[in-house]
């Protein structure tokens, strides 16, 4: 592939790599580093004139510093005369602040999607945004990738008894994105509808469904402090459920998450690497991984040579 460059930020250098070898290319020389008052110092290490630019970052670790290093890194190629530079994000940073949810909240989504399209950002390749309107955030193409062909692919080849399985969301803002799965799976379905006291703490849970004798798989886009994974597996166990499995795209699993997963009735959690899960994994037996890298390296591929992407929206690529 020609007139091509994949730079990877601090975030998730291994995505990166997995994503260029698929590509049949290196990733390109650049150098970061921060200065001794922590401002963060980018230097692109080759030249970018006229060539399709694709910065990986994902928004994880230190989200703030991460940002930061992506818009600086975008601004660089854009000014040493890229062609075009397209911010590859599989996790989309403040994703979950979308709305004015209460009085005096900001939507730090918008915020971050100008900043992106002033740093001179072309196009946004991410995944399973948590709201899909977030693309009317800008007024530049976004790509929404989609893990569900890859979760479909992993149950059928990982849970023996998946043709007498639930799929059930956590909560009814995710009933979309269960029926989906379930009909492509053509399995039953079932809602689990939960109370919030306050942000990351749920306070009671009512199943709406029958999961007696069938193996429960929970879907979610992300898990983060895992309370609601914990609290679902109980409810289902309770409701004559088999097994549990909990499946999501963005595994941020910050906090108390490891232990909550090691203790809950839970069989497994499955994640994708949208999110580097190395040091979690050597520390929870019940983490398994699904690599995404081929999908997005496809997604870069077709844009670089301006064919349709939706293709990835149903089907993982070989």
């Amino acid at each position: 592939m020609t007139n091509i460059k994949i730079f990877a930020g601090s975030s998730h250098p291994d995505l990166t790599q997995k994503i260029a070898s698929r590509l049949g290319i290196n990733p390109g020389k650049v150098i970061l580093k921060k200065f001794s008052n922590q401002e963060t110092n980018v230097e692109i290490g080759e030249s970018v004139r006229g060539e399709d630019i694709y910065i990986v970052q994902s928004g994880c670790g230190e989200i703030n510093d991460h940002l930061m290093e992506l818009l600086i890194m975008i601004n660089a190629c854009k000014t040493a005369s890229a062609a075009r530079v397209t911010a590859v994000m599989p996790c989309f940073p403040y994703a979950r602040q979308d709305k004015k949810d209460k009085s005096r909240a900001p939507i730090s989504a918008k915020l971050v999607a100008n900043m992106l399209i002033v740093a001179g950002a072309d196009h946004i390749i991410t995944m399973d945004l948590h709201a899909s309107q977030i693309q009317g955030f800008f007024d530049i193409p976004v790509d929404n990738l989609y893990a569900e062909p890859a979760v479909i692919k992993w149950i059928k080849e990982n849970i023996p008894d998946w043709r007498n399985s639930c799929i059930v969301s956590p909560d009814a803002g995710g009933a979309k994105r269960v029926t989906s799965v379930a009909d492509r799976l053509n399995v039953e379905f079932a809602l689990i509808h939960k109370e919030r006291k306050r942000a990351n703490e749920v306070a009671s849970m009512v199943l709406v469904g029958d999961v007696s004798g069938r193996v429960a798989i929970l879907l979610d886009d992300m898990a983060d402090t895992c309370g609601t994974f914990q609290m679902a597996a109980d409810k289902l166990a309770e409701a004559g459920a088999t097994k549990v499995y909990a499946v999501c795209t963005h595994g941020i699993l910050s906090g108390p998450a490891v232990p909550r997963i090691m203790n809950s009735g839970l069989e497994a959690l499955v994640v994708t690497n949208t999110i580097p899960q190395d040091e979690k994994i050597r520390n929870c037996s019940k983490l398994q991984v699904i690599d995404v890298s081929t999908v997005f390296a496809e997604a870069i591929r077709r844009t670089h040579n301006n064919e349709s992407v939706s293709y990835l929206f149903s089907h993982v690529p070989y």
